[in-house]
């Protein structure tokens, strides 16, 4: 088992950065970077502070802030007035930055398509039961403080 746990982990790694990569080609393609089609995906439903995307997404405050500047300045996102807070806008999609994302998004689903044509829906819905299995075991670890 301890072989084929270290085989599983290796391959893990190499398809997140082959996804990686297949993300920055499919957001490149709509003048975007990944980071800020994440953010983008973020805000889509409803308009977020810098912090709930930053939570959201699992990446640093910071990070998000420099996005989403980028995104204001491009047209594609917009802060408004937070009434819960003052000091911490909602940044929400411009009209423009929705119509990137839905091609973005458009172009990710058709890779899918044609990356995961030839693999059953059982076996991706086992292999995301699995995945979700070791991350909830992640989760755990990261938890305890004396898992090192």
């Amino acid at each position: 088992m301890r072989d084929e746990a270290a085989l599983l982990v290796a391959d893990v790694y190499e398809a997140a950065g082959a996804l990686r990569r297949l993300g920055e080609r499919t957001a490149g393609a709509e003048g975007l970077t990944q980071a800020r089609w994440q953010v983008m995906s973020a805000v889509s439903e409803d308009a977020l502070t810098v912090p709930q995307a930053a939570r959201r997404l699992g990446v640093s405050r910071q990070n998000v802030q420099r996005v989403a500047n980028d995104l204001v300045q491009l047209g594609l996102a917009v802060f408004a007035a937070n009434p819960d807070h003052r000091g911490s806008p909602l940044l929400g999609l411009t009209e423009n930055g929705r119509v990137v994302l839905a091609r973005v998004t458009a172009r990710a689903e058709a890779a899918h398509r044609e990356l995961f044509g030839d693999i059953p829906e059982d076996e991706i819905r086992a292999a995301r039961t699995s995945l979700r299995r070791l991350l909830a075991a992640l989760d755990r670890r990261e938890g305890d403080p004396g898992a090192g």
